[in-house]
C-alpha cells in the first residue's frame, strides 16, 4: 500500500486595508471630482514653477527693460510688464517656485516636529501629555499671522527665515491632529501585547502607531500648504519675506498697489497665482480626504 502525500492548500496572504488603500491611493483621488481638478491644478502649477526656476522662460525674471515699462500683455510679454519692465510672466513663474519652496520646507518642519510630539503626548499620556498640550495650547493662544511675523522679525527677512516661522505657527496644528488618533490607537490590544512582549517602543510608535494615525496627517499636509503659500504672501507683502529684486507673489502685489489704477495686469496675474494655489491644494485635500476615508471601502 502506497501513502500518498498530504497535499496542503497555501494559507491566502492577506494585504492589510490600509496597504491596499495606499497603493490605489493616486487612482482613488481621481475618482473624486475635487481630487481631480485638485491634482490637475497642482500639477499645473508645479510645472510652471520648475520652468521658473529652471531659467527656461523667455524673459529673465529680475532683468529691467525701461523702455518696456508697464506694458499690457502680448506675446512678447504674456502678462505684461511692470513699472520696471521687467516680465510679469517669468515673475510669477518664480513666484510659484519661491511660494512652494517655503511651504514645502516649513510644513515638513511642522509635520515631523509637530507628529512626533502629538504622538508622544497621546502614547505616553501623564505628565507627557500634560506638558505637550500646554505648550501647544501656549502656540495656539497667538494668531497665527501675529506670532510668523514675530518670529520673522527676530529671525530676519529671508525665505529660509520666514520657512522657520511659518513652521512654527503650523506645528501645534500637527500636534493636536495626531494626537487624538494616537490616543486611541495607543489603547489598542495589539499595542497592549506589543508592549508585553518587550517591543521597544520606538519600534511600536514607527511600525504600528504612525501608519495608523498618518491618514489626518496626509490630508492636514495639503491643508497646511495652502495656509503656509497665503502665509508667505501676507509676509512677503508686508517686506519680511522674499527681499527684492527676488520674485514673490505677495511682494508683487504689494509692488502692484501705486500701479493697479493704470495697468491692472501688475496685480491681477500674481494675485491669480495665488488663488489657484489655495485653490488648488485645498481641492487636493478634499479629494485626499475623501480617497483615505475607511467608509468608503465598505461602500465599495
Amino acid at each position: 500500500m502506497s501513502i500518498q502525500p498530504v497535499v496542503t492548500e497555501p494559507e491566502p496572504v492577506v494585504v492589510p486595508a490600509a496597504a491596499t488603500t495606499r497603493s490605489r491611493l493616486p487612482a482613488r483621488i481621481w475618482q473624486d471630482r475635487n481630487g481631480r481638478v485638485g491634482l490637475v491644478l497642482t500639477g499645473l502649477l508645479v510645472l510652471v514653477a520648475l520652468l521658473g526656476a529652471a531659467g527656461v522662460l523667455p524673459h529673465d525674471p529680475i532683468a529691467q527693460h525701461p523702455d518696456d515699462r508697464l506694458q499690457g500683455p502680448s506675446g512678447t510679454y504674456w502678462f505684461g510688464t511692470d513699472q520696471f519692465g521687467r516680465d510679469i510672466a517669468a515673475r510669477v513663474a518664480v513666484g510659484i517656485w519661491t511660494s512652494l519652496r517655503v511651504a514645502a520646507v516649513s510644513v515638513a518642519i511642522a509635520v515631523v516636529i509637530g507628529s512626533i510630539l502629538g504622538i508622544c503626548a497621546g502614547f505616553f499620556r501623564g505628565w507627557t501629555d500634560q506638558l505637550i498640550s500646554r505648550f501647544i495650547d501656549i502656540l495656539f493662544a497667538f494668531p497665527a499671522i501675529l506670532l510668523a511675523l514675530a518670529v520673522v522679525t527676530a529671525l530676519g527677512s529671508g525665505w529660509q527665515n520666514t520657512a522657520i516661522a511659518i513652521a512654527v505657527v503650523y506645528t501645534p496644528i500637527f500636534a493636536r491632529v495626531s494626537r487624538g488618533p494616537t490616543l486611541s490607537v495607543g489603547a489598542a490590544e495589539y499595542i497592549k501585547a506589543q508592549r508585553v512582549l518587550g517591543t521597544p517602543l520606538p519600534r511600536i510608535m514607527l511600525r504600528h502607531v504612525l501608519p495608523n494615525v498618518s491618514a489626518p496627517i496626509v490630508v492636514q499636509v495639503t491643508l497646511a500648504l495652502s495656509w503656509a503659500i497665503l502665509t508667505e504672501s501676507s509676509l512677503s507683502f508686508l517686506g519680511l519675506g522674499t527681499q527684492p529684486p527676488a520674485a514673490s507673489l505677495g511682494l508683487m502685489v504689494s509692488d502692484a498697489r501705486s500701479t493697479v489704477a493704470n495697468a491692472w495686469w501688475t496685480l491681477t496675474f500674481p494675485a491669480l497665482a495665488i488663488v489657484v494655489a489655495v485653490i488648488a491644494l485645498n481641492l487636493l485635500g478634499d479629494g485626499l480626504r475623501s480617497a483615505l476615508d475607511p467608509r468608503r471601502d465598505g461602500r465599495s
